[in-house]
């Protein structure tokens, strides 16, 4: 098998047990498409660059807040990450301590996060070699030069906090941050990129012009995508037969892949999508081709071209490509496969440049499914941007967001393509085993951790990489929340292959297999989650409206009212005289109680219980109120990590991953998206 299982029965029941379960309210699907399994119709990807955890979440919620910056201070409760801690500040197992990076110093030289560095910087789980395999070589103390610009040795180790990237940390505090989210396998931005859309990066073919990053037949490195007349500027075109017709390619070095990915499953479905990325657009066009000239300067002064090549997923797979740059007909047509035109190199294929995501929502036209790329200035990558300029491009694009029609049923992510080298301190699990040239995490030619022997090698692909930043923005969200969820870049578009009752790619991809994005999420009767504007200069909180009140089923009748009390009885009459005065009323009975508040409705309960039967464990679940066939995700978790996972259906047979045997108390959570969650004790014995 690829993955360690344990083998799982459930079947649905009429009676349930009494645990926490909690009802959710369902969507209203858009007239004419595809509609959800949740209450989410809208789904927004901000894919920005280069991060590690530490580096920006590693002292999260404690800032420094020192003069003339942007001050944060946590709201009273707000939970605590697996950061830095004192130890690791003050007595770090690399050759220098982890140092605050200021405000003033956003922007840094760029760090090492090729395949192999970011393995040996790990050092066989002990974390203490950053210094020595991924710090950036112009990082290096070697120049006055570099001493001015980068200030210290062991710049690799340092972070910011939030009075850097303070929207970062203010949206932490409204919505639902997760610490234990890593990148699908170690390198660099092509494999994360190529790990959103499709969690498989097998596949891969070198173009004319070298092996353009391809290492046995995968992505690991950056490399310009096959099928993008912008890649290579400086290169010849070629004339190739593709798709039926002629079409001109660049004859330097590139890459293409082959297989599907999600945009594929979204068009089968008939979902709305798109991939919208700064500089897309031309800004010339000579001897026909195009030119993707566009610039901007980053808050250092420096010019920057927007648009980076190998950052464009979808330009690596012929069904997907945009190979001229062309732009859709009409706002109207942002999100559909534009029918003006039947020949593949005209086609718009869902890539746009990032200008049509404004029009498409000011023209009440937002697709779906989006992923935004921001342009190189503001992408957050060290050496080309830095969190000041990544922080403006998050805010407007969220702003945007939520002062729109479509912030009430949307989910925006924010995730990261990979760490660019800076240190975290937090080894991932080895879920994927390689033994190449190529890897060192644990030795020559070994890149596996122990318990993973049972595991399926994927050769030149080893992961789960360096640990990344990992966010969920909705009304929807969990409020100030830290989730522990094991996951991966992979785990968004499982999300919405489940959202939109898609299936999974198959074949190498890890979107099935993935961790669950479901305990981020509160469908629940229960307060929604604010809507927040940040300033998009300084983070900080412009404006907050609180989110919708929990839904409350109508009240139960009044209660009848009470018999009114009796009269008083007639005085005696007298022997002689006249009769008595008639006695007083007495006075009303009271007032009926008024009735019990009437119930919600049924909540869906479902309770699992794990039986050990020799070497085997089940886990079977009983329910009420909920579909056989109900999708339901199951996890287990101790010391809040979580330890196993996976989905199933009531009623079939469940998968759960995990990478160590199971033994004693765990926290059993239980999820049927957009039914119900609940969590329980179990034990395994």
């Amino acid at each position: 098998m690829r993955k360690k299982l344990l083998a799982l029965g459930a079947t649905a029941m009429v009676a349930g047990a009494t645990i926490l379960g909690i009802s959710m309210s369902g969507a209203a699907p858009t007239a004419a498409l595809p509609g959800p399994t949740t209450p989410i119709e809208h789904v927004v990807v901000l894919f920005p660059e280069n991060i590690s955890f530490d580096h920006y979440f590693g002292t999260y919620p404690v800032a420094a807040n020192g003069a003339g910056e942007p001050s944060f201070t946590a709201a009273p409760g707000t939970p605590a990450v697996n950061g830095l801690s004192h130890a690791l500040l003050t007595e770090n197992p690399n050759e220098f301590n982890p140092e605050r990076l200021s405000r003033a110093e956003a922007v840094t030289c760029d760090q090492g996060h090729s395949y192999t560095p970011e393995q040996e910087a790990e050092h066989n789980g002990l974390m203490d070699e950053f210094v020595q395999k991924t710090q950036g070589h112009e990082c290096e103390q070697t120049t006055e030069k570099n001493k001015r610009n980068y200030g210290r040795n062991g710049i690799v180790m340092d972070y910011y906090d939030g009075n850097t990237v303070t929207a970062l940390w203010n949206y932490a505090q409204h919505y639902a941050l997760n610490d234990n989210s890593y990148n699908n396998q170690f390198g660099p931005s092509t494999p994360g990129a190529i790990n959103l859309i499709s969690g498989d990066t097998e596949g891969a073919e070198p173009g004319p012009g070298g092996n353009g990053g391809v290492g046995g037949g995968v992505m690991q490195g950056d490399t310009e995508p096959r099928y993008d007349e912008c890649s290579n500027p400086g290169s010849e075109l070629e004339s190739v037969s593709l798709e039926g017709e002629t079409v001109s390619l660049p004859k330097g070095s590139t890459a293409s892949m082959t297989g599907r990915n999600i945009g594929d499953l979204l068009n089968e479905r008939g979902v709305t999508w798109g991939w919208f990325q700064g500089g897309f657009e031309p800004s010339s066009h000579v001897a026909g081709r195009p030119v993707c000239g566009q610039e901007m300067a980053n808050v250092g002064g420096a010019g920057q071209k927007s648009y980076v090549m190998h950052h464009e997923p979808f330009e690596y797979y012929t069904s997907t490509a945009n190979l001229e740059h062309v732009s859709p007909s009409s706002v109207s047509e942002v999100g559909h496969s534009d029918p003006t035109t039947t020949k593949w190199s005209e086609r718009v294929n869902h890539q746009y440049d990032l200008s049509w995501f404004k029009k498409a929502i000011e023209a009440e036209n937002m697709p779906q499914v989006s992923f935004l790329k921001p342009p190189a200035a503001e992408n957050g990558h060290a050496g080309n941007s830095d969190p000041l300029d990544e922080q403006k491009f998050l805010t407007e694009e969220i702003n945007t967001i939520q002062n729109s029609q479509y912030w009430k049923n949307t989910a925006i992510f924010i995730a990261y393509d990979d760490s660019d080298g800076w240190y975290d301190h937090q080894v991932g699990p080895t879920l994927f085993p390689s033994h190449t040239t190529a890897d060192k995490l644990n030795g020559a030619e070994a890149c596996q951790f122990k318990n993973a022997s049972s595991l399926v090698e994927h050769d030149n692909r080893c992961g789960l990489g360096p640990r990344l930043p990992f966010m969920l923005i909705s009304p929807y969200a969990k409020s100030n929340y830290i989730d522990n969820t094991l996951t991966e870049q992979s785990s968004i578009i499982k999300f919405v292959e489940q959202n939109w009752s898609l299936p999974s790619i198959g074949a190498g991809s890890e979107d099935i297999d993935s961790g669950s994005v479901d305990n981020m999420f509160e469908f629940g009767n229960a307060q929604r989650a604010p809507k927040v504007i940040l300033n998009e200069t300084s983070g900080e909180v412009v404006s907050e409206t609180p989110g919708e009140p929990p839904a409350i089923g109508p009240a139960g009748p009044q209660g009848e009212p009470g018999p009114a009390g009796a009269n008083g009885s007639n005085g005696a009459t007298g022997p002689a005289g006249p009769a008595g005065a008639k006695g007083a009323t007495g006075p009303a009975g009271p007032k009926g109680a008024t009735g019990p508040r009437g119930p919600q409705g049924a909540t869906p309960m479902v309770k699992c219980k794990i039986v050990t039967k020799g070497r085997k464990q089940e886990v079977k679940c009983t329910g009420s109120g909920a579909k056989t066939s109900s999708r339901t995700v199951l996890e287990l978790v101790r010391d809040h990590k979580v330890v196993a996972h996976g989905t199933g259906r009531l009623g079939s047979e469940f998968r759960l991953r995990h990478t160590k045997a199971l033994h004693g108390q765990y926290t059993l959570f239980v999820a049927i998206p957009g039914v119900t969650t609940s969590t329980q004790k179990v034990r395994v014995s």
